[in-house]
């Protein structure tokens, strides 16, 4: 195992204590640690010294010491035996607006012992961020925001050290990566002014902390540490996603995407980054359609049409019976509708080409995606006329702010060498579907990168890396925070993108209509 994936459990060899060398024991475990991590400053707890001076005799002065960086700052945080018999562990965790996901890491083998996720709780105050910011401002409103989510991972800590075979004393980090509000709320930090102009964090760099001080029971000296932000919209979860997306050594030029409620991007390489947040989410989220949910089982996650019958061709996650669609599913039907001539560029359902499958309800146009026969629910799954146009929308946004920013910088589509897409969005969404409704630019399949859970991958890899507390925060420095909602540019430029692929149809010529 490389020095990079058991980065914070350093093996350490002294001699003992002679009448020549008559060193307090810290201060030659300090010593000997400093020598190895390269360092001139290493702090231990208390609680920590009140045992070094039987353990370092019990083990002939050999230990494993579990060590931890913020900035140049480095903790001791426990000695174990050498011999083994302690698995130091860490813990990750994506702290996400609606699930929480968390994985549970060996310090010195970097590998995943158990993992685990849950609803996030806070969905009881809000559900969503403005929402749970409103609730935090209510007498106690923050204090029982805090506690929900940590009661949650408390349990969820409970249950991947008891599936792994683990105690909790032997949980020494955990890395928490989650937007700029999930992490206020975490740390109990007052939020309110992340939805105020000029919408401003009460503090950008976190740090780690004692787990006791935010509430976490772990070991009794471990360390949490919470993914620093580069504004209130661009959080510690994207920062981890441009972590593990090798944003801090790329030398190309690469793209990273994620789409939830809102979608996020980050452009550059090691040498500079801008990013931007914009509104091109909500058509994909859940809720927003009728059919519309979250990637799960029986959800439509990809939609074929023949080009001569126009039948269609349904794909559900783990093939159950059809009861919704999720974002992927969205942009490949879509894309199959334009390409097959059932909507025109305006994306405007063609009732004769619709066929039998176009009804009228509420005075809209309904498509029929899955007749009641077929589906889970013995109800016809429909999408509307009003559901596309929210879709158009979104996909002209997602590609007006990728043009905006590539524009800003003064580079082309182009001179971009990796597009890396973040997120279930990112596992799931077909690029060449993508490209057909103009959403994303047209450029080689090849270059499209799915990421999956960057959040969480990213915190994981903190986990094993030793250099990563550095390399993060080279990434937060190097961004340039550029603020669409002021940009005339990017209004002109949406205007434009809300075609099929677009106004200028020169820019995606790879898109063929099958009519």
């Amino acid at each position: 195992m490389s020095e990079k994936i058991n980065g914070w459990v350093v093996d350490i060899a002294m001699e003992p204590p002679s009448l020549d060398d008559n060193s307090a024991d810290a201060a030659r475990l300090e010593k000997a640690l400093a020598e190895k991590l390269k360092t001139g400053s290493i702090t231990m707890d208390l609680e920590l010294l009140k045992h070094l001076p039987e353990r370092l005799r019990r083990w002939n002065y050999t230990c494993r010491c579990v060590v931890f960086q913020v900035r140049d700052n480095w903790q001791l945080i426990d000695v174990v035996d050498p011999e083994g018999g302690t698995c130091p562990a860490g813990i990750a965790v994506d702290l996400g607006t609606t699930r929480v996901v968390m994985r549970l890491v060996g310090l010195d083998s970097g590998e995943t012992l158990s993992e685990s996720a849950f609803d996030n709780p806070q969905t009881a105050a809000g559900p969503d961020i403005l929402a749970r910011i409103h609730h935090a401002q209510k007498t106690e409103g923050l204090q029982e925001l805090q506690a929900m989510i940590i009661k949650g991972i408390n349990k969820a800590v409970g249950d991947l050290c008891g599936e792994a075979g683990i105690s909790l004393e032997h949980v020494y980090l955990m890395a928490v990566a989650g937007n700029t509000a999930m992490a206020h709320f975490f740390m109990r930090v007052p939020p309110q002014w992340l939805i105020r102009e000029p919408y401003i964090p009460a503090v950008n760099r976190p740090g780690a902390f004692e787990a006791e001080e935010i509430g976490v029971v772990l070991h009794t000296s471990a360390r949490v540490f919470v993914f620093p932000n580069a504004g209130s919209y661009f959080g510690g979860d994207l920062i981890s996603g441009a972590y593990y997306a090798g944003f801090h050594e790329n030398e190309e030029i690469s793209v990273l995407v994620d789409v939830g409620t809102n979608a996020e991007v980050l452009l550059g390489n090691r040498e500079w980054l801008v990013a931007c947040a914009g509104a091109a989410g909500p058509a994909l989220e859940g809720g927003v359609s009728e059919i519309g949910m979250t990637a799960g089982p029986g959800v439509i996650d990809s939609v074929s049409i023949k080009t001569e019958t126009r039948e269609f061709e349904i794909h559900t996650i783990d093939n159950s019976p059809p009861k919704g669609i999720c974002g992927s599913g969205m942009i490949d039907l879509a894309a199959q509708l334009f390409l097959t001539g059932m909507l025109d560029i305006r994306g405007r359902l063609v009732p004769e080409a619709c066929g039998n499958r176009l009804k009228e309800a509420d005075g809209l146009r309904h498509l029929i995606v899955v007749f009641g026969r077929d589906s889970a629910t013995g109800c016809d799954l429909t999408i509307s006329q009003a559901d596309l146009d929210s879709l158009i929308r979104s996909k002209a946004a997602m590609y007006t702010i990728l043009e905006t920013i590539t524009g800003y910088v003064g580079i082309s589509f182009k001179d971009i060498s990796a597009f890396y897409v973040a997120g279930t969005f990112g596992s799931y969404i077909r690029p060449r579907s993508a490209i057909s409704i103009g959403m994303l630019p047209d450029l080689a399949e090849k270059i499209f990168l799915p990421l999956g859970n960057s959040s969480l991958k990213g915190a994981v890899r903190l986990l094993q890396s030793r250099s990563a507390v550095a390399d993060i925060e080279s990434i937060r420095e190097r961004i340039t925070y550029l603020e669409l909602n002021v940009n005339q540019d990017f209004m002109n430029r949406f205007s434009a993108a809300k075609f099929l692929p677009h106004t200028d149809a020169g820019r995606f010529p790879t898109v063929a209509r099958d009519i």
